[in-house]
């Protein structure tokens, strides 16, 4: 458990509401409404429409990317004394993950210009290459969110349903994701399936605001 005055669960909490605002609004809202991943005239269509809008989107996912690479120094530093390897096994992935997304959004920043020169199938497909490439983080931020698990669990600071929240999100990421590469037919089906990871990480996030301790 961190020191009574210590502000870094704060920082922690902060830093990962910035994660799930930008989250949620750029991916779930803006380009879910853009976006017809089997229309490659109507998606170029409604991004010319809005493209202020998908512009924000990509600085959105920008500072989602910079608040996880901070928020895994920030974690290291609240648990390793809780176990060191497991502490740097969520901050690898979690720094791996950061990677990906920040790579995946090269691809989609490449989106206006394609608009631009009238290639509407290459801008497409540059979106699809960053969900590829999204789901693909989600991947190692799954092993994060078991090592978390375990690490919250030993600290004692935090109740242990949120821990093990965080651990059962870590299924929800790994599944969805390998679903969504190998099998995208079934993937529509699990979209229910990540209201547990947005419960238990805003919990989390909740806990960490409110109460400053972990």
């Amino acid at each position: 458990m961190t020191a009574p005055n210590s502000p870094l669960p704060r920082i922690a909490g902060a830093l990962y509401l910035v994660i799930i605002l930008c989250g949620i609004w750029s991916e779930g809202f803006v380009r879910a409404a853009l976006i017809e991943p089997d229309d490659a005239a109507a998606t170029a269509e409604m991004i010319g429409a809005r493209i202020g809008l998908f512009r924000a989107s990509l600085v959105a996912d920008t500072a989602m990317a910079v608040a996880d690479v901070a928020l895994a120094v920030v974690f290291l530093m609240l648990l390793r004394a809780q176990g060191e390897v497991l502490a740097l096994i969520a901050t690898a992935f979690r720094l791996v993950q950061a990677a990906l997304i920040g790579a995946s959004l090269v691809a989609l920043g490449g989106v206006p210009a394609a608009l631009e020169l009238g290639e509407d199938g290459l801008a497409l497909g540059l979106t699809a290459i960053h969900a590829g490439g999204y789901d693909l983080g989600l991947v190692f931020f799954g092993v994060t969110c078991f090592a978390m698990c375990a690490l919250l669990r030993r600290s004692g600071g935090v109740p242990a349903a949120i821990a093990w929240g965080i651990g059962a999100s870590g299924v929800v990421y790994i599944a969805g994701s390998l679903l969504r590469l190998a099998a995208p037919e079934w993937h529509e089906g699990f979209q229910p399936a990540y209201v547990v990871p947005l419960v238990s990480e805003s919990a989390l996030c909740l806990w960490l605001l409110l109460r400053g301790r972990i």
